[in-house]
């Protein structure tokens, strides 16, 4: 299927490593020109190195901190350029309402919610009057079945969702997408490291972490390369129909 990606400007916040790196190989294995951003610039480097021997793609590295402003500014430049816009930085603490204050609740929303807001204000009125662009944003499950043990999260997913939907289903008028990306469990570095943990003190191995998981769809959590291809289709001219929808990737678990 020819996904008419090649040439396009792709931009992934939180792109060093899981989903984000993911869905930078498979937009380099498109042709695109990849702009990875992260707090990190070691992380960076590495994906940037990763990326080249996997693909034979240079991508760009941007080192900033989507919860600074400053750094967020710094973008400019280059978020008012891009064809496609990957917005999927963020990590927000586990844990109730009495495990997270407010200082926790609102460190993790400046990164998360507010970042995606930033970019895709910085990135909406140029696509807009261009006529053209995309925006993904990869949201998270718990937005659509929140849990108190993850609240803080769950309830930025939710605002998320909404986010997207609403301004999504606007910027049709000018040619622009948004879209989003609901992954439930994923098999990233951070889901791994956490099992590994449980298994350890639950089962006294930390490379039995995949028993932990083995009541979830297809008896495993995603691939990153799963959530990466869902992300790319939709970024493509095969969705070019799609506007301010928020699919759940979480293989049905859901309705279970």
């Amino acid at each position: 299927m020819e996904l008419e990606l090649s040439g396009k400007r792709v931009l992934i916040t939180g792109g060093s490593r899981g989903i984000g790196y993911a869905c930078a190989q498979t937009f380099a294995r498109e042709g695109c020109e990849v702009h990875l951003v992260s707090s990190s610039e070691a992380a960076l480097d590495a994906a940037v190195a990763k990326l080249r021997d996997a693909t034979g793609v240079a991508a760009v590295p941007h080192r900033a901190d989507l919860a600074n402003p400053a750094d967020v500014a710094a973008l400019q430049p280059i978020v008012s350029t891009v064809d496609i816009l990957v917005n999927n930085a963020g990590a927000i603490p586990g844990g109730g309402l009495d495990a997270i204050d407010s200082d926790r609740w609102r460190a993790a929303w400046n990164l998360k919610v507010f970042g995606y807001i930033d970019l895709t204000r910085m990135a909406l009125a140029p696509m807009m009057a261009r006529g053209s662009g995309v925006i993904v944003n990869v949201i998270g499950i718990a937005g659509a079945d929140p849990r108190h043990d993850y609240i803080c999260g769950s309830t930025a997913n939710a605002g998320l969702i909404a986010f997207t939907k609403g301004v999504g289903g606007h910027s049709t008028k000018r040619g622009v997408r948004v879209v989003g990306v609901n992954p439930g469990p994923t098999e990233t570095d951070r889901l791994v490291r956490l099992y590994e943990s449980r298994a350890l003190a639950s089962l006294g191995d930390k490379t039995r972490w995949p028993e932990l998981l083995a009541d979830l769809p297809f008896g495993r959590p995603a691939h990153a390369d799963e959530m990466a291809d869902l992300v790319v289709f939709l970024a493509s001219a095969r969705a070019s129909y799609l506007s301010g929808l928020v699919i759940d990737a979480d293989g049905g678990a859901m309705y279970r």
